[in-house]
């Protein structure tokens, strides 16, 4: 789903650069040095797993992890997210450092979305947890794919076409991201619930 340089105009540029600087600013204030072992884990596991892409025209398809991270850190995925996305421009020439605000913001705005949507559902395990840990890795891939497409569609009329590709090819990333958070999350909750502060205020 990152989006490569030399595509976006200025204005979907710079709002891309906006959020994702509001939001790394809320993210670190949010982030205690408890967290920071965490937020490197998932930061980790976002950088091998969205390495690994189908090129779709000046976009691509991967899988990202947005859901997942945003359940564990809330508004700490952009830090996490935005790292992850660095890493990727400087040593791979992936997405790159022009666009790197719009790249952040499609993946971790999702990701912080889910996760105040659903963590009420979380807190009460049982099938309410599962429901709402696969809704989570789902639907953060969906709206990951929408705002990549508006970012694309906002710059010029003639990327529609593969604005529509991009989020009809991430149909199936929702189904599979959906259940990979689904097990994910309840093997942490069981065996490492301390990671997930879900029910803090501060998540």
């Amino acid at each position: 789903m990152h989006i490569s340089e030399g595509v976006l105009s200025i204005p979907v540029l710079a709002t891309g650069a906006a959020v994702t600087a509001v939001g790394l600013v809320i993210g670190l204030k949010k982030m205690d040095s408890e967290k920071l072992v965490t937020v490197a884990l998932l930061s980790s596991v976002f950088f091998v797993a969205s390495l690994v892409h189908i090129p779709i025209g000046p976009s691509s398809a991967h899988l990202i992890l947005n859901g997942l991270i945003g359940l564990v850190l809330g508004w700490a995925a952009f830090p996490a997210i935005f790292i992850g996305l660095l890493l990727q421009a400087i040593l791979f020439q992936y997405g790159g450092l022009t666009v790197i605000g719009v790249n952040t913001a499609t993946m971790a705005l999702p990701a912080v979305l889910c996760h105040y949507l659903f963590r009420s559902m979380l807190t009460r395990g049982g099938r309410s947890m599962g429901i709402g840990s696969f809704m989570c890795g789902a639907l953060s891939i969906g709206l990951s794919a929408v705002l990549t497409s508006f970012a694309l569609s906002f710059t010029d009329d003639s990327f529609i076409g593969a604005a529509q590709i991009i989020i009809y090819a991430h149909i199936p990333i929702m189904i599979i991201e959906g259940f990979i958070c689904l097990f994910t999350y309840s093997f942490i909750y069981k065996v490492r619930p301390e990671m997930l502060m879900i029910t803090q205020e501060q998540a």
